[in-house]
């Protein structure tokens, strides 16, 4: 289809995207925006919506989008269920006793909580509310710490299972689980590198109080009586995890036993949470839920829109244009969906990202799972980045602090943590490949 508008090639597309982000940034809901976008698209170029509604209806009837809302819904529940304490409590028996221990106690236990929950906002609500206040008695300037919540609940997404991920999945018409592990790779470079970072930035801070030493024994039995208490709160990534890769349950199936694991905890193992709670817990995960749907439904409509008005193939034209060094064009999609990252949420940039930049990856003969791992990594930074940064915010109001207090130790993270691990993560494939071909060959080729 013709895509020329007063003799410029794709300005239609492009100022539909300006609507999107300009409508994004200013706060309007998401749902809107890419309806808003769609609807000029439509009216410009005189596309049928009745050609668009039935193919996204018939692509929102997958069960593997299923496992989005239903992850969603168990990450509300970890906070409520008593779960999330008791991770804290096993992170603490393991890295508690460190010099900045309980600042690794915070990346740890973000890096759990995503085993569960698979978003940065559950990590931050769950994790950053209870160990905030309890860094600042510990010495812990309160904007470091909730800076340090904000960068450390990336972990949510990057440790699986990921909402984003899915919904790259679903997009892509890739396998979840295969994507799922794309990002442990990245995941645990990240804990190494924010330990490494956070251990150099508090050393010489005399406020900052640490355990006395331990015997090895000591410190067994500490984790040993942690894990115990918190057995029920562990089983549910092993669960998790055992049914994928185990070959027993799909993704979807996994996220309803998690949820159903989570409520059993709450209501009779942990008896932290009642019916009231349960009511409350489910009424907000349905609100961020009827959200991800309305988006994701929008997205396969724009998606079908971009494929008849050649976009992807333009985007291809544009990048080659440029440079055809494989090296400076991944650079280019880093920096983009770094930019991406900076306007939008992580699961509005996976899904307008996905069916943008898919094609220009097949063109370059880039792994596709090795480009999950790079969206996850980029829009995870991107999410603290400002101007938009929701999780920054999120993570604000959580520590109740404004943001020059906690903006310093965040960038400092940021700079000498996430970066590397986005460049690390883009230019060393195996990072990301190796347990997807070690545990799905068949599938990563």
């Amino acid at each position: 289809m013709e895509t020329m508008l007063f003799g410029i090639p794709n300005l239609g597309f492009y100022i539909s995207l300006l609507i999107l982000v300009g409508l994004l940034v200013t706060g309007v809901p998401a749902p809107f925006c890419f309806m808003a976008s769609l609807a000029f698209l439509v009216y410009l170029y005189g596309l049928k919506v009745g050609a668009l509604l039935p193919m996204s209806f018939f692509n929102m009837s997958s069960l593997t989008i299923l496992a989005a809302p239903l992850f969603i819904m168990a990450g509300g529940l970890m906070g409520s269920s008593g779960i999330a304490p008791r991770l804290i409590t096993i992170a603490k028996a393991l890295v508690g006793r460190l010099k900045g221990g309980l600042g690794a106690v915070m990346i740890v236990a973000c890096a759990m909580c995503g085993a569960i929950a698979g978003t940065c906002s559950a990590a931050v609500a769950a994790i950053g509310s209870i160990l905030i206040p309890e860094m600042e008695k510990e010495g812990y300037s309160r904007g470091y710490a909730t800076g340090l919540v904000a960068v450390a609940s990336v972990l949510g997404q990057l440790i699986p299972p990921s909402v984003p991920m899915i919904l790259f999945a679903f997009i892509t018409r890739l396998s979840v689980a295969a994507c799922f592990l794309t990002t442990v790779g990245p995941g645990i470079i990240t804990i190494i590198i924010y330990s490494i970072v956070n251990y150099f930035m508090v050393r010489n801070n005399p406020n900052i109080k640490v355990l006395p030493p331990a015997t090895p024994r000591q410190q067994a039995k500490e984790f040993a009586v942690a894990s115990y208490r918190g057995f029920f709160a562990l089983l549910i990534p092993l669960i998790i995890f055992g049914g994928i890769y185990g070959g027993i349950m799909t993704p979807t199936e996994a996220a309803a036993v998690a949820v159903v694991s989570a409520v059993l905890i709450g209501l009779l193992a942990y008896r932290t949470l009642n019916l009231k709670g349960l009511s409350k817990t489910f009424q907000t995960a349905c609100t961020t839920i009827g959200v991800v749907m309305l988006v994701t439904f929008f997205v396969m409509m724009l998606s079908r829109v971009y494929t008849m008005l050649n976009i992807p193939q333009n985007v291809i034209a544009t990048v080659t244009g440029i440079s055809e060094n494989y090296y400076v064009m991944m650079l280019m999609i880093n920096v983009f969906l770094l930019f991406l990252g900076t306007l939008i949420e992580d699961f509005s940039g996976t899904l307008l990202a996905a069916p943008l930049l898919f094609p220009l990856i097949k063109h370059m003969g880039v792994n596709p799972y090795h480009f999950a791992a790079i969206l996850g990594t980029n829009l995870g930074l991107g999410n603290v980045t400002p101007p938009t940064a929701e999780i920054l915010y999120l993570s604000a109001r959580i520590g109740n602090v404004t943001i020059d207090k906690m903006i310093k130790p965040a960038v400092i993270f940021m700079v000498c943590g996430a970066l590397p691990v986005v460049l690390i993560t883009t230019y060393w494939p195996d990072l990301s490949l190796f347990l997807p071909r070690l545990l799905m060959p068949e599938v990563v080729g």
